[in-house]
């Protein structure tokens, strides 16, 4: 299956070092076909609740359709992000060290939203039933049965030297990109991924915060 040389990582390096990229992207080179079918084939391997694998992974490489999607993109940061002072008035002031990264994060975050229609792939998982309405446990499931098979995908992209980024900011207009790319109502869209080569290879480990705030044991 795998036809192209895979970065030279062990486990623990690709799992530490799949960043979002977003300034990295490069947006002039196009992704092959079959880089794209190799990590797609590794997503299906994912686990999917009751074997169902009610996964769909649209590609999308049309230029028209790729500009569309990353102005419903734009928009949808402009409503989230718009006021950016005010995004980053709410970070906790007790943590400079964590309200500097997030500044970073949301400027890279920014860069993206203005350059998304640029991405040669945008891919947009799907799932082929909606969570309106469901309670927790079904939403969970269901969530469950396509988050794996995207992060699948994420990960074999980084291995091939293909940078992307989790985003979900389009679905604000979820039903015009549901139009757009002839998406059935009874389909779920769950991200917008931009897909590229990216400007070097020498990712790292992101900085994190203290793993004590996350650990629970027995309670909360």
């Amino acid at each position: 299956m795998i036809t192209n040389p895979l970065l030279n990582m062990s486990p623990d390096e690709l799992l530490s070092t799949t960043r979002s990229v977003r300034k990295r992207l490069d947006f002039s080179r196009p992704v092959e076909p079959e880089l794209l079918n190799e990590c797609l084939e590794l997503a299906a391997q994912a686990p999917t609740g009751s074997n169902a694998q009610g996964w769909h992974f649209i590609v999308v490489t049309d230029p028209d359709k790729r500009a569309a999607l990353g102005e419903m993109y734009r928009k949808g940061f402009e409503i989230f992000y718009g006021n950016r002072a005010a995004a980053e008035a709410n970070l906790p002031a007790d943590d400079p060290a964590y309200v500097a990264t997030t500044k970073r994060v949301i400027d890279s975050a920014e860069y993206l939203a203005e350059h998304m229609g640029e991405a040669p792939v945008m891919l947009i998982p799907c799932i082929d039933v909606r969570t309106d309405g469901l309670n927790a446990a079904i939403q969970a499931s269901i969530w469950g049965s396509l988050l794996p098979a995207v992060w699948s995908f994420m990960l074999a992209a980084r291995s091939r030297g293909l940078g992307t980024c989790w985003t979900t900011l389009h679905l604000v207009h979820e039903a015009e990109a549901a139009e757009l790319l002839g998406i059935p109502d009874n389909i779920m869209q769950g991200a917008l991924i931009p897909v590229a080569h990216t400007l070097g290879l020498d990712f790292k480990a992101a900085p994190r915060r203290d793993m004590e705030r996350i650990i629970h044991h027995d309670s909360w």
